[in-house]
């Protein structure tokens, strides 16, 4: 091993909107926040799983547009992907288009990154 993952690093217009957004859906908390250009989020104190950075300027991806590609993209498991996906959409997500769904959706998060929410 040369390393461990230390976290996963998300480029975005406003970071204390974004990682509120992925905070609320995992059920984390904010561990850093760094005059709002840094925010970090995680299990519980200590824990730097996700953070958001902003960038300035900011172009989205624009999934599945190959001239835009998703970057990256989260998978966040649910139990009960019908009330995952309301809660989702109430916090600012958007329903993408996917070719099929089996045993996962694809959303938009706030700024515009792909996430599934995968389940079954």
């Amino acid at each position: 091993m040369i390393g461990r993952l230390e976290k996963t690093v998300l480029d975005c217009p406003d970071p204390r909107a974004l990682a509120a957004f992925y905070a609320e859906i995992l059920g984390w908390r904010i561990n850093e926040d760094t005059e709002g250009a840094w925010v970090v989020i995680g299990r519980d104190a200590g824990w730097r799983e996700l953070a958001f950075q902003r960038a300035d300027p900011y172009e989205p991806p624009r999934w599945p547009e190959p001239g835009h590609p998703q970057q990256e993209h989260l998978d966040i498991r649910v139990d009960d992907v019908e009330a995952a996906e309301r809660a989702v959409l109430a916090l600012g997500a958007t329903k993408l288009p996917a070719e099929h769904e089996d045993g996962f959706r694809v959303f938009a998060d706030p700024a515009g990154h792909p996430f599934c929410l995968v389940y079954g």
